[in-house]
């Protein structure tokens, strides 16, 4: 063999091993994303079940005990090392994002994981207790088509007993170090348990799925399973829901602080500051996300007032926001299923629109419901995800508490937001995209999701909405929202406002009733940092979309620029702008 033969053997040697190296790497990242999203299902089995990892179905964690903690921080630990075994540069770019994905979530998980917050493990915008409701209805999350099925749910509930047990535990701690809700939060906790319990068991929330049973079950299984869920309920359950109602009255109430933000508690800034970069991505400041609020409040205030004296009314913006919130043409429904046939006329109208602005699109079916009795009174519409085999479609929840003040103005942007193209398209597509390893098809970050959905309500009228200037200002009313909260949010928590405060600022710059404004501000209590993702995410794709626009010219295609928004799921803004720099740089 001559000296160039024996080179060029050698190099096919060392480029051969190179591959085999760094197909084993890639491999090795696989397994390494597989196990990272099993260990996360063990840590958040109800999360798993809304996603349809039915493997999970049974199980439930004490997310506020000690031992669950410890757990949490071995977990971050285990995959901080984990990563330091992989060269990034040699993964693909699909599997670059899954490492910074991943990186990122342990830092910020880290952080949170070491505050005491699990001293508060209950309050009224959701949680186990909210989960574990809507899962009983027999129509969310968990699947009720099975034997299986009914006995998961079955054991499910019988933990939960013993979770309600933990809470009290935790929360008796927390009376002790003052670590508690606001009363105004503790008011509205105290009925989710007190109107729980009923005198008929088949008036009971969590009975409802045996009254769904599927007719093929046996006789023998019909009875053992109702006789199964009667003892349940009767025995552990309502005990145990009047026990925290008696509790959360007679003990908790009084022990409640008169303090509104969580920068009242010791640690309250530092665990603000954690809960501020997990919900916008960012390393922004509350200071810096306050004077943000205070910029784009100015900004919409002025587009409102052209749409004040487009409609010719004479008066303050203030007295149109109270015309607009009792205005009777607003409010003309009287049946709950007029409200959702609404949305139905909606959803009709934008359908022959979506292809203009959208080639990629999900299968996953979409349904419009009515939120849930039970939680009806404390929440605002949502929408949640759908799995991918179709077993259960994505539903947009409407809350009708009284349907007579039910307000339509806010109605078309509503749907875009929470439904289409908002948060159905969003999280369908990434649930769908079979390129992705399984712990970012169902993964969440709210400044992107959120932000997301808040982007979409600027492209009513390209979708044949907002023709009416009540609806137009209904979306720049829901854009105040999201902007208002900047303002709130960061007021309530690291500027010391009171929950009056806050709601008095809204008040001037929402047209929103007082009592769905009094829902917000108790929401933002509730969540601290949550209400700041809308926002800060709809400024980036917003700036994204204009460098793209500018940058590209004739070359920039909506469409595209949707696609790649979309295409690679839920993700921090700092890495989105990178792969929108990366496309624009390409083109």
């Amino acid at each position: 063999m001559n000296r160039i033969t024996f080179f060029i053997a050698s190099l096919a040697i060392s480029l051969t091993l190179v591959n085999c190296k760094s197909n084993e790497e890639k491999q090795d990242f696989s397994l390494f994303t597989k196990n990272y999203f099993d260990d996360k299902n063990t840590l958040d089995p109800l999360s798993a079940t809304q996603n349809g990892q039915n493997e999970y179905n049974d199980q439930l964690q004490f997310e506020m005990t000690d031992s669950f903690i410890k757990k949490q921080l071995e977990f971050f630990d285990k995959y901080e090392t984990g990563l330091k075994a992989f060269d990034e540069k040699q993964l693909s770019e699909e599997e670059k994002n899954s490492f910074e994905i991943i990186k990122w979530e342990v830092a910020v998980g880290k952080k949170l994981a070491e505050q005491p917050a699990n001293l508060m493990p209950i309050h009224q915008f959701w949680g186990t207790h909210i989960t574990m409701g809507q899962f009983a209805g027999g129509k969310s999350g968990q699947p009720f088509k099975t034997e299986k099925d009914y006995r998961n749910f079955l054991k499910r509930m019988d933990k939960y007993c013993f979770w309600i047990d933990s809470a009290l535990v935790y929360m008796k701690k927390g009376i002790e170090k003052g670590i508690v809700l606001p009363k105004a939060l503790t008011i509205k906790v105290i009925p989710q348990f007190a109107e729980m319990p009923t005198a008929n068991i088949e008036d009971n929330l969590f009975y409802s799925s045996i009254k769904l049973m599927p007719a093929a079950f046996s006789d023998e299984v019909k009875k053992d399973l109702k006789d199964k869920y009667t003892s349940v309920i009767n025995d552990k359950l309502i005990p145990r829901y009047k026990k925290m109602a008696s509790f959360l009255k007679n003990e908790y109430l009084p022990a409640s602080r008169s303090t509104s933000g969580i920068g009242s508690l010791p640690f309250g800034k530092e665990l603000y500051l954690a809960y501020v970069k997990q919900c916008t991505t960012t390393e922004m400041t509350p200071e810096e996300i306050h004077q943000l609020g205070l910029k784009e409040v100015a900004r919409l205030n002025t587009e409102m007032e052209k749409v004040k004296n487009q409609l010719g009314f004479k008066g303050t913006l203030i007295d149109f926001f109270e015309y607009v919130r009792n205005k009777p043409e607003l409010k003309p429904f009287k049946k709950p299923e007029e409200v959702i046939a609404n949305f139905e006329r909606i959803y009709s109208v934008i359908k022959p629109n979506v292809d203009k602005l959208f080639s990629l699109q999900p299968k996953t079916k979409f349904e419009i419901r009515r939120t849930e009795a039970f939680r009806e009174k404390t929440s605002s519409a949502e929408y949640n995800q759908g799995t991918v085999d179709g077993s259960r479609p994505g539903i947009f929840y409407v809350p009708i508490p009284d349907v007579k003040e039910y307000n339509v103005f806010g109605d078309e942007d509503l749907f875009l937001h929470e439904a289409i193209p908002g948060h159905h398209f969003q999280v369908s597509l990434q649930q769908e995209n079979t390129a992705l390893p399984d712990f970012r098809k169902f993964n969440w970050f709210g400044a992107y999701g959120e932000g997301w959905a808040l982007y979409t309500e600027s492209l009513g009228k390209e979708l044949g909405l907002y023709q009416d200037p009540y609806q137009y200002f209904g979306m720049l009313s829901n854009e105040m929202h999201r902007a208002v909260r900047l303002v709130v949010d960061t007021g309530l928590h690291s500027k010391g406002w009171t929950r009056e405060q806050a709601i008095k600022y809204s008040m001037q710059n929402e047209a929103e009733s007082e009592a769905g404004i009094t829902v917000e501000i108790e929401r933002y209590m509730a969540i601290p940092g949550q209400a700041l993702s809308y926002k800060i995410g709809q400024l980036k794709i917003l700036e994204l979309r204009k460098r793209a626009q500018d940058k590209l010219g004739s070359k920039f295609d909506i469409k595209k620029f949707h696609e790649k928004v979309l295409e690679s799921g839920a993700m921090p803004l700092a890495l989105l702008e990178k792969k929108i720099d990366s496309w624009i740089d390409e083109k």
